[in-house]
């Protein structure tokens, strides 16, 4: 099913370029992470949850790349790139042979089922 975006054609091309560049220096990081690493796990700090993703892999003895951006007090709009290129409302986010699987609950279900394995 395709998450619905607005449709460039329904952006004014004044600012186009703005939003195709917002922050696009944490998303090319990101983009060259997930092409480079099996695993990787997009986190922030204070949030127990990318911890909670980290510890899994780690006890399934699972190599992963974690990419750390901020906290609950800082760095939220290099965040909020990564939620808009993604769609996905929180973190983590995990990535799985460049596919987002969703966070810490999702990649918990995907071990548990040996989707998710040491390779």
């Amino acid at each position: 099913m395709p998450r619905t975006i607005l449709g460039e054609a329904q952006i004014h091309p004044a600012v186009r370029e703005k939003i195709a560049n917002y922050r696009s220096d944490i998303v090319k990081e990101v983009q060259a992470a997930v092409a480079a690493n099996g695993i990787v796990v997009v986190g922030m700090r204070q949030n127990p949850f990318p911890r909670k993703a980290r510890k899994l892999l780690d006890a399934a003895g699972i190599p992963y790349k974690y990419l750390e951006y901020g906290s609950y007090l800082g760095e939220w709009r290099r965040r909020l790139a990564l939620k808009m290129w993604t769609g996905w409302p929180t973190f983590p986010m995990v990535f799985v042979k460049g596919v987002l699987v969703g966070g810490a609950d999702d990649l918990a279900r995907l071990i548990e089922k040996g989707e998710v394995r040491k390779t």
